[in-house]
């Protein structure tokens, strides 16, 4: 049973092998993210990073969208973080995604999503996402 962020943290990348080798990961994903479970809403989104690794970004791009307006910090948190691991992969549509959605953003997942960024750049996506 699934029933903290833990399990799922350290389980979801694992299962998101499997995603790696299905033709079209989407339906499970958007599927767990509508879900009424806090769990498989945050597995949705952790399932991306084997996606991620595996160079498919829009996953994690989908999916982000999809929870922005999730009320729930741990969500956000995960989200912030696929962002912050999909940036490193590809740091312009870590860029884009946050043009089109940094004032929507709650602001720990924006924080998160922008950790490594450069200092000055951080504090632009800060300063702009107050819009």
């Amino acid at each position: 049973r699934v029933n903290n962020w833990d399990i799922v943290d350290v389980s979801a990348p694992w299962m998101g092998v499997y995603l790696t080798e299905v033709e079209d990961p989407m339906p499970l994903l958007i599927k767990l993210s509508k879900s009424k479970s806090l769990w498989q809403r945050r597995v949705s989104i952790i399932l991306t990073f084997a996606l991620i690794r595996a160079g498919d970004l829009e996953p994690t791009i989908i999916i982000s969208e999809a929870l922005l307006k999730d009320e729930h910090n741990l969500i956000h948190k995960a989200v912030g973080w696929m962002l912050r691991e999909l940036g490193k992969k590809d740091v312009m549509s870590l860029r884009k995604f946050l043009t089109n959605h940094s004032h929507q953003m709650p602001r720990t997942m924006l924080r998160y999503s922008i950790e490594k960024l450069p200092e000055r750049e951080r504090k632009k996506w800060l300063i702009s996402s107050k819009r």
